[in-house]
């Protein structure tokens, strides 16, 4: 198989149907069947059994799977030490990050990279999910997990606190919860479990057994605004909650501290643009 070929075969590999596939790879569904009939005639093989609930390798399948991550590893590796040599300060550089960090600080470092180096495209990805560096799915990643591959490099950007909020209105009407009853009494908006399942058993170093967990939320800002609406009381980070009117830390000596850190795989830490990028993070960090 071709790298073109290789591409689609594992689109439909990790996607399970045609669909999913072309959304992948950003092509027609009708180009992604033919290309398949084309592979495993040319194989003499059948690489997949349609199924009603979609696309499964069979032995074939698996096999050449194996041969195929390892061709796309090798076009990653080639496309990403290219990338390193270009010191042209243009073109796209994919950053992902979470909403409460972009609000903090990585929009005004884009904002200021753009005056600086305004060639550069910035592709920004804001979602809790942790993007591949590795697979190039982007280039630079600002987030609260340290990265353990060997191949990706990190810098730590500091430390942030978070701390438990609710508006003033809340407090008047509830009051504020009494450490050691579990929040007994009171309303709790708290990230779901895909995000962290930490804020699943407590929050701010108490148990929630006796709470109502009024939202679960999958963003910081969804969070925020949950928070701002006076639906409950909610975990925010205090370097954004307490820049707002009406909005009241509960329990001040109570606290969770949690690291940033800045990615990105080395063979990009020599590209022009994605330096630039890097350092506008860093710059911007360093001012809030």
């Amino acid at each position: 198989m071709d790298w073109d070929n290789t591409r689609i075969f594992l689109g439909i590999y990790r996607a399970g149907t045609l669909r999913g596939a072309a959304a992948l790879l950003d092509i027609d569904q009708a180009t992604v069947g033919r290309r398949l009939n084309a592979m495993e005639k040319a194989l003499n093989a059948k690489l997949f059994l349609r199924t009603p609930s979609g696309y499964v390798a069979t032995p074939a399948g698996e096999i050449a799977c194996r041969s195929a991550m390892q061709m796309e590893e090798a076009a990653l590796q080639l496309e990403r030490e290219m990338s390193g040599i270009d010191n042209r300060l243009s073109g796209t550089v994919r950053v992902a990050t979470t909403d409460t960090i972009s609000h903090a600080f990585v929009m005004e470092a884009m904002r200021r990279l753009h005056e600086q180096h305004p060639d550069i495209r910035i592709v920004l990805e804001v979602n809790t999910q942790l993007s591949s560096l590795t697979r190039r799915e982007t280039d630079l990643a600002v987030r609260t997990v340290r990265p353990t591959s060997p191949d990706l490099i990190s810098r730590h950007l500091g430390k942030r606190v978070a701390g438990l909020y609710a508006t003033s209105a809340y407090i008047a009407a509830r009051g504020e919860p009494e450490p050691g009853t579990g929040f007994a009494g009171h309303d709790l908006v708290i990230y779901h479990s895909s995000v962290t399942a930490r804020q699943g058993e407590k929050l701010g170093g108490e148990p929630i057994t006796n709470a109502r967990v009024a939202m679960e939320v999958n963003t910081g800002m969804v969070l925020l605004e949950a928070v701002q609406a006076g639906i409950g009381i909610g975990e925010l980070p205090i370097h954004i909650a307490d820049r707002l009117p009406g909005l009241r830390r509960i329990w001040p000596e109570r606290e969770h501290r949690y690291d940033v850190y800045l990615v990105m795989h080395a063979d990009l830490a020599r590209s022009a643009r994605v330096r630039a990028v890097a350092d506008a993070i860093v710059d911007a960090n360093i001012a809030i």
